[in-house]
């Protein structure tokens, strides 16, 4: 069993509604799932390509178990959202994960 897993949510956001649904994911997103069994935090990317409109949402989480127990058993491939985010995305988001291979490095 793999000990923790990192899942990268991925969305394309409408040019008019970037800062708008920041602001959504910041304030009911973000602590929503830190208060989520078997999350151990969370952060918002927003691109700096001239665009700017690909948010990420990195989350950590304490195994497979935890992240079966937030998105179902489909956690692998589903991203987790509510209908009313879809009108901010240009297209449904789009979920990976990763398993660490070393600790964040101190600079």
């Amino acid at each position: 069993m793999v000990a923790v897993i990192i899942r990268i949510w991925a969305g394309q956001v409408t040019a008019d509604r970037i800062e708008e649904f920041c602001a959504h994911l910041t304030s009911q997103v973000l602590p929503q799932l830190g208060r989520t069994d078997g999350c151990l935090g969370g952060e918002l990317l927003r691109s700096v390509a001239e665009d700017g409109h690909r948010v990420l949402v990195v989350s950590r989480w304490r195994d497979e178990e935890a992240l079966r127990g937030y998105a179902g058993p489909m956690w692998r491939i589903r991203p987790v959202w509510s209908e009313g985010e879809l009108h901010y995305l240009m297209h449904p988001p789009e979920v990976t994960h990763f398993m660490p291979i070393t600790a964040p490095a101190t600079l």
